[in-house]
């Protein structure tokens, strides 16, 4: 599936535990993709801080959250340094019931409530090392989408700028209506398009494949028109949301083309094991996600 180190194009990161950047030619091609354990899907038979050397044993090199603001900052990084994880994202707390529970990023009226809650994640996610915010969008009734959009836009215009500053990636990811109503993006084209619009390089797309199988598909091309606005991506069956190998999705296809394209980041592995998670990683085998000590 991947070719020799000197042809793939290099990309840096700041996804670390050790504060330091690296590049794509020092990481073992062959061992291409990388996954990252989602801890708010994944090893959930335990507390959060537990899951972290749960996810190490597994195999995974690398952890996202979504939540994590009940925990300190400093017991989270504690937890990576301890277990020479590479912390990735988080997201934007969830928000209020009112608001579908969503994020408020996009809800014209409650922009200072997305500004601390921006600032929020911004804090906690510089003090663990990680690099990246999912900024969620919330629920809009259909009548509010156009004011929505500005609202988005505004908001992620002034977040980026803060980010771009401590070296953030701000993430922006369609989310499918069957899961999220009335949830602002549903569409890789909509996100895409408000990218555009922003106009900073360092908000990209979350492309989650089980999302945008269920709205739209066509993955492989779709991936390939977008690519270039794409900077994390997530997997899960479709539509079960289990494991990768269940379903209509051919993910190792997927996978083909990420590496032909140049991917150089981590997938996310945010799916719903079917039963004890460790028991559920068949698939990521043959990829080097292996129990430590085989």
């Amino acid at each position: 599936m991947a070719g020799a180190v000197n042809r793939k194009p290099v990309r840096r990161f700041h996804c670390r535990w050790t504060g330091a950047a690296f590049d794509t030619q020092s990481i073992i091609v062959s061992r291409m993709p990388r996954f990252a354990a989602n801890l708010a899907y994944l090893f959930t038979e335990r507390g959060l801080l537990d899951r972290f050397a749960a996810a190490s044993a597994a195999g995974f090199t690398a952890v996202e959250l979504q939540s994590p603001y009940d925990h300190a900052p400093s017991a989270v990084k504690a937890e990576l340094a301890r277990h020479g994880l590479t912390m990735l994202g988080i997201n934007t707390a969830h928000g209020q019931h009112a608001s579908g529970g969503s994020g408020v990023a996009a809800i014209p009226g409650r922009e200072q409530e997305f500004a601390a809650q921006f600032r929020q994640a911004l804090e906690y996610v510089t003090a663990i090392g990680g690099c990246q915010i999912h900024c969620l969008a919330g629920a809009v009734p259909p009548e509010q989408r156009p004011a929505a959009e500005r609202t988005f836009i505004r908001n992620l215009m002034g977040a980026a700028d803060a980010a771009r500053e401590r070296d953030i990636t701000l993430l922006i990811e369609p989310l499918n209506p069957r899961d999220r109503p009335d949830y602002f993006l549903s569409r890789v084209e909509q996100a895409a398009d408000i990218i555009d619009q922003v106009g900073r390089p360092n908000v990209r797309m979350q492309l989650d494949f089980y999302h945008a199988q269920i709205v739209g598909g066509d993955l492989i091309r779709r991936l390939e028109k977008y690519f270039a606005v794409v900077g994390h991506v997530q997997i899960a069956g479709v539509p079960s949301r289990g494991e990768p190998d269940d379903g209509e999705v051919s993910y190792p296809a997927i996978f083909a083309v990420l590496d032909r394209l140049g991917y150089g980041g981590w997938i996310g592995c945010e799916y719903r094991p079917r039963a004890r998670t460790e028991d559920s990683l068949a698939w990521a085998r043959p990829y080097g996600v292996v129990p430590r000590g085989h």
